[in-house]
């Protein structure tokens, strides 16, 4: 009981603890093999011609709000498929509606939402990968699952530049499994291909990113740097998990207050705004960012209730604790790449 308070203090953009509203998203699927069809706007958890999660943000922000829409932004959302006896398969079906309903009012809504003024946001559902693929000996129907996934998503890109982009500028924005698969997207895509030129950055959060994974593009050392990549995966200071321990490289990793490679630090009085359990309200002084060794390090994060949290793996908040940096971010890398185009 104690393990559900603090999650749903804390994280209720992957829990049921959600206290936003619902948004009236359709969930009737007409697939006669269970491929996505992406002309159809049902199978898009966030389309620019459909109202849906992404287009949600906290109160404090929308006197402010002056949406960009002449950038795009693609969206790769995190595992919400959690089947840990497999048995509902390796891959989610497309029309899982409560798998869907979980990705919209979760990911889609905490994550996706940080970017609605940076872009028109699109997010393709795809036939997730089991969460327990990760965890599984079975690494050969790990990686067929993975496979699967990643078809979707390929598909769904290439639909989207076929029918949406028309030379417009692109954001990659993904967590944990989705990051898995926008790794490969960007490689196959933009690394060293002339859509390279339309990247104004990829957000790439919540799994390691190799330093030599790109062959030409670059990870952000600075601010307004485009054409980059940003990754960081969240953990308490102090922590190094197993898994990372058992690295054979240092992950690429940057700061989500500082966006400086030649600033590695920022305590928590340097973020503006995180988004933890009430959606509509950001959160000042929550987290801060240092740097170190293949990770990015907090000191415990401070809110109301953070006394009962026991955690040291912030996985599940890598984007919600540095909400508004990161909007600000996308906004200002944005700018600077149609300075840079004009």
């Amino acid at each position: 009981m104690l393990k559900t308070i603090i999650y749903c203090i804390l994280f209720s953009f992957i829990t049921a603890c959600s206290v936003s509203k619902p948004h009236p998203v359709n969930y009737h699927f007409e697939s006669a093999n269970g491929e996505p069809d992406y002309s159809n706007l049902n199978y898009w958890a966030a389309h620019p011609e459909k109202y849906d999660p992404s287009d949600s943000m906290p109160k404090k922000l929308k006197k402010s709000y002056k949406p960009d829409t002449t950038a795009d932004v693609f969206f790769l959302y995190p595992t919400s498929f959690l089947d840990k006896d497999f048995q509902s398969g390796w891959n989610a079906r497309i029309d899982d509606e409560i798998i869907n309903r979980k990705t919209d009012q979760t990911a889609v809504l905490y994550q996706a939402s940080i970017f609605n003024s940076a872009g028109r946001v699109f997010a393709p559902r795809y036939r997730q990968a089991n969460y327990y693929c990760y965890f599984t000996h079975d690494t050969a129907a790990a990686l067929a699952a993975f496979d699967l996934a990643y078809t979707d998503i390929k598909a769904a890109f290439q639909y989207y530049l076929d029918h949406y982009n028309n030379g417009r500028p692109i954001i990659i924005a993904s967590h944990s499994q989705g990051t898995t698969h926008a790794k490969r997207l960007m490689r196959e895509f933009f690394d060293g291909k002339p859509l390279q030129k339309q990247l104004v950055a990829a957000y790439l959060a919540g799994m390691p990113v190799q330093p030599d994974w790109f062959s030409d593009i670059p990870a952000c050392t600075s601010p307004g740097q485009t054409g980059c990549f940003c990754s960081w995966r969240t953990f308490k200071k102090g922590y190094t998990d197993s898994f990372v321990q058992k690295e054979q490289y240092t992950a690429v990793v940057t700061n989500p207050l500082t966006w400086d490679s030649s600033k590695p630090y920022a305590d928590r009085f340097a973020n503006r705004g995180s988004v933890l359990y009430k959606f509509k309200k950001t959160v000042p002084k929550v987290a801060g960012a240092e740097i170190h060794q293949g990770v990015l390090w907090t000191p415990k994060p401070r809110f109301f209730g953070s006394f009962l949290l026991k955690t040291t793996n912030y996985h599940i908040a890598d984007y919600n604790f540095y909400y508004l940096s990161i909007r600000e971010n996308a906004m200002e890398r944005l700018k600077a790449y149609k300075a840079h185009n004009k």
